[in-house]
């Protein structure tokens, strides 16, 4: 009885289309959504350490460790078997369809583990998690993983910071416009430029290293956090808790514990360690950004393969797609590093679960998305090809400004009054700006100085007969270079940074 428009006819059509195409080609990989992190960005180590088989097999440890370090306090219902069961176990494959079928009947995925790890371990079935709440094995398996990634992530970045030190290096003496409010300024050189992009890249290093040093595990804490059902487990032996605390944060190689847990470990930590990620992600980003201004000036140009191609419909174009990546990447890296501020800020009391399924996504993700941007950035400074005619030409347009700040310095040496210096050629300089864009005039400003008599007569000589030389306005751009790549050095080494470990950084697609 209900009438059916047209438009809702063909709406259901399409949806009868795409039902077909989606079903086509079952089992291909295509029919369904995947992550792009996955399958164009990230690489292959940072994926496997935020994958399920690393996740669930460091729970597996935690419960390996934990009967262990139990049994070894005298927990008489843990034998060696049972613990030898659990630590063989670790390695072993997971029924993942076992544990997804465990999960839905129960809606607890550590419980759905537990069982599906009790189906391997018969022999220490009964024992498994014994004394513990999940945050006990899950938030310290977290706190492990978030350790490894930043420890993963800081090798990328020592290897992108030391080509970035070999650029510099090489470009050190290369002259070049310097730019304030996205207009020649002074000049620098381009290895003084790449000096710049790494020790704000070495900043965000070091609050990384902060980090990821700093780290601690909750430890063993139960349900929450007063240790009262491990207390009751030792029949109300202090020493004996944290004599247990003690042993599983030295088997898992930890030095401390956070002292004063709820149920989790304090979620500000997860904002902490984000935003360090985010940091490294912001330095690259504005490196990337100034590679994209100077590609438009035609003055850099990333790595371009001989078959790629920059437009479907302008064939000469070599556009910075590499850099434009980064900077995509690194602007959602940016803005995943306010949510764990959000979800530690709203934890009710000992805990609440809102914060799980976004700490799910916001943890491995934020570590995805910045070793992305990194390996990119790599690949770019590898290639990174610097084209020197094309800067010298914009030098010589602009030198004779350049020149200007020594002009007022050498005539105020000569007796001239400094701010009638400035005022005369801000004079002339705004003559000869008006003259080179709007009629397409040679920049003549030099020799209009020349003639002008405000200026001393010493300093016009000079400028009629010794040519504008573009290294004398470079102040100390070349031993800045040279002193700074010395230090970051010397800090890679010290940071542990392995130079026979070649890294291609080539890019999925």
């Amino acid at each position: 009885g209900i009438k059916t428009s047209k438009t809702f006819k063909t709406l259901l059509c399409a949806g009868a289309l795409f039902s077909a195409c989606a079903s086509a080609q079952p089992g291909s990989g295509h029919e369904k959504y995947t992550s792009p992190l996955d399958a164009r960005y990230a690489s292959d180590e940072m994926l496997r350490l935020w994958s399920d088989d690393t996740k669930f097999k460091l729970w597996r440890r935690m419960w390996a460790v934990l009967a262990k370090s139990q049994m070894e306090l005298g927990v008489k219902e843990i034998t060696p078997a049972q613990v030898a069961e659990l630590q063989a176990a670790i390695d072993m494959p997971i029924d993942y369809q076992f544990a997804a079928a465990q999960e839905k009947k129960l809606r607890h995925d550590v419980m759905a583990h537990v069982y599906t790890l009790a189906e391997q371990c018969p022999t220490a079935k009964p024992i498994i998690h014994l004394g513990a709440t999940s945050m006990d094995i899950q938030d310290n398996a977290e706190l492990i993983q978030l350790k490894q990634a930043m420890a993963l992530l800081r090798l990328n970045v020592l290897q992108l910071l030391d080509e970035l030190r070999v650029f510099a290096l090489a470009n050190k003496d290369v002259v070049t416009l310097g730019y304030t409010h996205g207009q020649a300024a002074q000049l620098t050189t381009v290895g003084k430029r790449a000096c710049m992009w790494a020790e704000s890249l070495q900043i965000a290093l070091d609050h990384l290293d902060a980090e990821m040093n700093s780290l601690k595990l909750r430890g063993i804490k139960g349900t929450t956090g007063t240790q009262a059902t491990l207390l009751a487990m030792f029949h109300g032996d202090h020493a004996k808790v944290d004599k247990l605390e003690a042993l599983v944060l030295k088997e898992l190689g930890f030095k401390e514990a956070y002292a004063a847990t709820g149920q989790t470990y304090p979620r500000n930590v997860d904002y902490h360690v984000v935003s360090s990620v985010a940091g490294v992600g912001v330095a690259i980003a504005k490196m990337c950004e100034d590679i994209r201004l100077l590609a438009s000036h035609g003055e850099l140009s990333e790595p371009f393969e001989s078959s790629q191609i920059g437009s479907s419909a302008m064939a000469y174009k070599q556009n910075p797609m590499r850099s434009e990546r980064a900077c995509s990447l690194a602007r959602d890296l940016i803005g995943l590093a306010q949510q764990p501020a959000y979800t530690s800020s709203t934890q009710w009391l000992e805990r609440s679960l809102d914060d799980s399924a976004n700490r799910r996504i916001v943890l491995p993700e934020a570590f995805l998305l910045c070793d992305a941007v990194n390996k990119i950035a790599l690949n770019v400074v590898k290639g990174l090809r610097v084209n020197k005619a094309v800067i010298a030409r914009h030098v010589r347009d602009e030198l004779p400004f350049m020149a200007t700040e020594q002009i007022i310095l050498d005539s105020v040496a000569q007796g001239g009054d400094r701010q009638n210096m400035h005022e005369a050629i801000r004079e002339l300089s705004v003559k000869v700006a008006k003259n080179v864009k709007e009629d397409g005039l040679e920049n003549n400003l030099i020799a209009l100085i020349g003639a002008d008599e405000r200026f001393p007569v010493k300093v016009r000589d000079t400028l009629k007969i010794k040519p504008l030389d573009p290294t004398a306005y470079i102040g100390r751009s070349s031993q800045q270079v040279d002193v700074f790549c010395k230090k970051l050095d010397q800090k890679l080494v010290k940071s542990g940074l392995d130079r026979t470990v070649v890294n291609k950084a080539d890019l999925k697609v």
